[in-house]
């Protein structure tokens, strides 16, 4: 692994500033911006994340791309893309406010997602959605060519059960 050490260097990751605005929202990559409160209060009530801790999430969101929807200074949408940047992304933790539903927010987080320079040329991009198929069709998403391939752990309940980390 030595070797690999030395061939590799921060000066070779992507990383690119991102930020759109459409009236009074804006969609920005910032992990500074990120208010972290409002979107574990989010997602610690969602389907999918229900009981994450905070120290949890605040390593999730470390180790990804995330986008944040801002209603002036108050985030009211989120997405997370874990990705290596180059061949792989998963797209997870997408939410607008239920306030906000109807206005096309949802639609205009998942197009700017999907047009960020370091998304570009990505070989595969999943999700795993319950109910917003609808939603992720109209961005090219589709059930999977070949699930008989896929194989995954599933630990539904482990944010309820694991203790703090």
């Amino acid at each position: 692994m030595a070797g690999l050490r030395s061939r590799f260097s921060v000066d070779t990751m992507i990383v690119s500033e991102f930020k759109r605005v459409r009236g009074q929202y804006e969609i920005t990559t910032d992990p500074d911006r990120i208010d972290l409160d409002a979107v574990h209060a989010y997602l610690t009530r969602s389907y999918w994340a229900e009981g994450i801790s905070k120290d949890l999430l605040t390593k999730a969101i470390a180790g990804s791309l995330c986008f944040s929807l801002f209603d002036g200074g108050r985030q009211v949408g989120f997405a997370r893309v874990v990705t290596d940047r180059a061949t792989f992304a998963y797209l997870c933790d997408v939410y607008v406010l239920e306030e906000y539903s109807g206005r096309g927010l949802g639609k205009w987080l998942i197009e700017e997602l999907q047009s960020h320079p370091d998304l570009q040329g990505i070989r595969r991009f999943v999700l795993v959605t319950r109910d917003a198929h609808g939603l992720y069709a109209r961005f090219g998403f589709q059930p999977l060519q070949n699930p008989g391939g896929y194989m995954e752990i599933v630990r539904p309940d482990i944010y309820k059960l694991a203790p703090e980390r």
